[in-house]
């Protein structure tokens, strides 16, 4: 599978909105078969906050939805299975609470975004468990990735950790690739 733009449809009235952010059924039924089991949460308080590339390795690789649900962020998948004739390259789309996309990225990608306004809180959940001795990451910069990240205003806001990570270049961990390279992002309405 391919990183893919999910849509949930909006029901407006002169309240606001109600939207589902996940239907397994019509997911299924779109080809989406991916079973949850935890739900994460981050809140970055300054614009050009950047977190990632993070990955986690096998056993435990992780499948991601994320959303934003106050803010707007850049956010980005980088295939890094080695045998994906995509191998290094990078797809990427706004999220924002007010456009209410998300981005499904499959395991043997790395994710990372970067905030484009004070206080976004993202939102995603993963199909496999957090662990710590799988976990994993590359340089956001790295020039053979070549990430057209948005011009801010100063350097990004980096966590220590984020700070060293290496360029995809030191990879050793393997992903299966399954035959589905990184194509054009892919909208599906829910």
């Amino acid at each position: 599978m391919s990183p893919l733009i999910i849509c949930p449809r909006r029901f407006e009235d002169s309240r606001g909105w109600f939207s589902e952010t996940w239907n397994d059924a019509r997911l299924k039924a779109a080809g989406v078969d991916v079973q949850f089991r935890q739900d994460n949460q981050s809140l970055s308080r300054a614009p050009g906050t950047v977190r990632g590339l993070h990955f986690q390795a096998v056993p435990h690789a992780q499948a991601k939805l994320v959303r934003s649900i106050r803010g707007r962020v850049f956010d980005v998948a980088v295939d890094i299975r080695r045998q994906s004739p995509t191998f290094g390259q990078w797809a990427g789309v706004e999220l924002s609470a007010d456009n209410g996309k998300q981005l499904l990225i499959p395991t043997g990608y790395a994710h990372g975004f970067m905030t484009l306004e004070p206080n976004c809180e993202i939102a995603y959940k993963v199909d496999d468990y957090y662990a710590a001795d799988c976990e994993g990451g590359i340089a956001w910069d790295d020039p053979a990735i070549g990430i057209d990240w948005p011009v801010i205003d100063s350097a990004p806001v980096l966590s220590d950790k984020d700070a060293i990570l290496r360029p995809l270049s030191s990879l050793t961990v393997e992903f299966p690739y399954d035959g589905n390279p990184l194509g054009p992002l892919r909208e599906i309405a829910i």
